[in-house]
């Protein structure tokens, strides 16, 4: 989990509410929903491969060149201009594609996890893990508009200014079935969007089992995933050995890629208890 300074709040995007039904019956908002995934055997982790989900890393950007990682999809970069103008562009040919390690850690995470999911990025930090909240809410929220199923959020923030523009973004997502899956702090001091009910919060677990992952019955924290000592991606090709929430993170980011590459229809809170069903504490009736 890394942490970024202050931003102004986001603006809320113009949406047509329903506020009741109107002429209309049972029959005209009849829907098809998929069917939860099936409860997976001990070890074994939920859901397909990740096939046809797309995954967008919100981080320090991607080396998609690392062995771990893969081909990734799209790269984009956050920019902030002299006069403060903001914008998201396509990243040059030219430019490293992570400058500091994180973002391709996560990515190599979500690989491992969902062998076949789309890998997108996002840089929304530079070198040595420096940001604005400015530029993490237009990453986030040039992500979510463009529909991602699942993105991946290994940052947060303590400053409470940032509360207002996160929350709206995070239902933004939510109600537009784009799933925020976000690291808690390391340290317990209060900070976002993990702690938004509209995201799937992530902390992590010391068990040796490298595809576990727990359901906390004591929120706000939701899941945890492996985060201690794992060994991940990192700069020039190689890995390193580091813990912490950044890393359990990805890894039920990747859980919901394989959830969704199966049950593409589900809802993000029917994506939270397929989760919760296949956490490896929860023993259904009938459960020894």
């Amino acid at each position: 989990m890394t942490t970024v300074p202050d931003a102004a709040p986001d603006a809320a995007p113009p949406r047509g509410l329903t506020w009741r039904l109107t002429d209309r019956t049972v029959e005209d908002v009849r829907l098809e929903a998929d069917a939860l995934p099936e409860r997976p055997a001990p070890g074994a982790l939920v859901g397909g491969s990740g096939r046809g989900v797309r995954v967008c890393v919100v981080d320090s950007g991607v080396d998609g060149t690392h062995p771990l990682v893969g081909a990734v999809a799209g790269a984009h970069v956050v920019r902030k201009d002299e006069d403060g103008t903001i914008r998201v562009d396509p990243l040059k040919a030219d430019d490293r594609g992570d400058l500091c390690g994180h973002g391709t850690a996560c990515a190599g995470i979500v690989r491992r996890v969902a062998p076949d999911c789309e890998i997108h990025s996002v840089r929304v930090l530079g070198e040595r893990f420096s940001g604005t909240g400015d530029v993490l809410l237009a990453g986030l929220r040039w992500a979510i508009r463009e529909g991602f199923e699942v993105i991946n959020l290994s940052l947060s923030t303590t400053r409470t200014r940032f509360f207002e523009g996160l929350h709206t973004l995070a239902d933004e997502a939510y109600f537009g079935r784009s799933v925020i899956v976000a690291s808690a702090h390391n340290t317990p001091v209060e900070s976002f969007p993990w702690r938004f009910s509209s995201v799937v919060s992530v902390g992590s677990h010391l068990e040796e089992d490298p595809d576990l992952h727990l359901y906390n019955p004591e929120p706000p924290v939701e899941f945890f995933g492996p985060g201690a000592n794992v060994e991940v991606a990192w700069l020039g090709g190689g890995t390193v050995r580091s813990s912490g929430n950044s890393y359990a993170t990805p890894f039920v980011a990747g859980l919901c890629a394989r959830i969704l590459s199966e049950r593409p229809r589900l809802t993000p809170f029917q994506l939270k208890h397929a989760l919760y069903l296949s956490a490896a504490n929860v023993h259904l009736g009938g459960d020894r």
